[in-house]
């Protein structure tokens, strides 16, 4: 998520002035093009409410003109995808909109998109090599039937301190756990630390939450407190995914995520942070939550810079070069006499 609003924040500004509509292509599609037209404060749309001339509601802080009018009155629209791979979901666009006699005034954006031009394809905000998988769709993504899952917070929500008791109230939670991020598709191997003893209880959630999977398993050990004593997460799972036929795993907590990618030397996908763990980095949890930070902060600082330049560049379009520079002036002169 956060890489797409980076691109796409740092793209806009090179798309065309004329655009005064933004379409979504559902359903990621839309996630692209809200950001786009919030960017931009343009109206928005999707696919099929623009070809039957309906735009979204603006609701109450964005008011424009142009957001009232019907979608058909737009001169320059720009049709989004947040990613394309063979371009058959522009294809499809592009037919409805030509069958709508629409097409001359539409552009088609990609945000991500191949390394090979796409004929369908007008624009294309950051090329990005294959494999790849995105945020907001890993959970339909075809590598789910090559990949190893952990499953308390990633299936299913962590059991509170209160529930974690390996005794009745763990059963109770076993049974009831709030499902999280449920996969569309079939999951190799379900890897987890869970008591062995457990396996029927997590069996029976996992056919009642409609999780298909090929293989489930579990830690072989007496108690939850000789699990503690033994700290065999991360060995356990890593042990596992390094002998089975497994492209990713993904994980829960962070920390575990180091050491599993460690051990086994392949790639993890941390839940906690989301992003991915490689083996060949060999960073521990405290330098990646480090580095991130800095990261986080000098992406904030750099926002911040330029939404100042951007405000500046406003104001002298509105007040014209001489105005402006007789405030610069002003401001410089109280800055030196203070």
């Amino acid at each position: 998520m956060d890489d797409l609003n980076r691109t796409i924040q740092g793209y806009v500004g090179l798309l065309p002035r004329e655009v005064d509509l933004v379409v979504g292509i559902p359903r990621s599609g839309l996630l692209a093009a809200n950001l786009i037209s919030l960017a931009l404060n343009l109206p928005l749309a999707d696919l099929d409410g623009y070809l039957e001339g309906r735009i979204l509601s603006s609701g109450k802080t964005r008011r424009k003109e142009s957001f009232d009018w019907p979608a058909h009155a737009f001169k320059c629209v720009l049709i989004v995808d947040d990613s394309t791979r063979t371009g058959a979901a522009m294809r499809e666009a592009r037919s409805k909109i030509a069958a709508a006699g629409l097409l001359d005034r539409c552009l088609f954006v990609t945000v991500y998109g191949p390394e090979k031009d796409v004929v369908e394809l007008d624009i294309v905000m950051e090329r990005v090599p294959e494999p790849r998988v995105f945020q907001w769709n890993i959970m339909n993504h075809v590598i789910l039937e090559r990949c190893c899952f952990d499953i308390d917070g990633v299936l299913c929500l962590d059991p509170t301190a209160d529930e974690n008791d390996d005794g009745s109230k763990y059963a109770a939670f076993l049974s009831s756990a709030r499902p999280l991020f449920l996969p569309g598709r079939r999951v190799a191997h379900l890897v987890t630390s869970r008591l062995e003893r457990y396996r029927p209880e997590t069996e029976a959630w996992l056919a009642a939450n409609e999780i298909s999977y090929g293989k489930l398993w579990m830690l072989n050990a007496p108690t939850a407190e000789e699990r503690r004593r033994l700290n065999a997460h991360g060995a356990f799972k890593a042990e596992v995914y390094r002998h089975v036929d497994a492209q990713l795993f993904v994980e829960s907590e962070d920390r575990q995520a180091v050491e599993i990618a460690r051990l086994s030397g392949k790639p993890v996908l941390s839940i906690e942070t989301q992003s991915l763990v490689l083996p060949e980095t060999h960073l521990n949890h405290s330098e990646r939550m480090r580095r991130r930070a800095i990261r986080l902060r000098e992406q904030s600082s750099s926002e911040r810079r330029g939404w100042r330049r951007s405000l500046k560049r406003a104001i002298r379009r509105l007040l014209g070069d001489n105005i402006a520079n007789k405030l610069r002036r002003t401001r410089w002169r109280a800055k030196v006499s203070s």
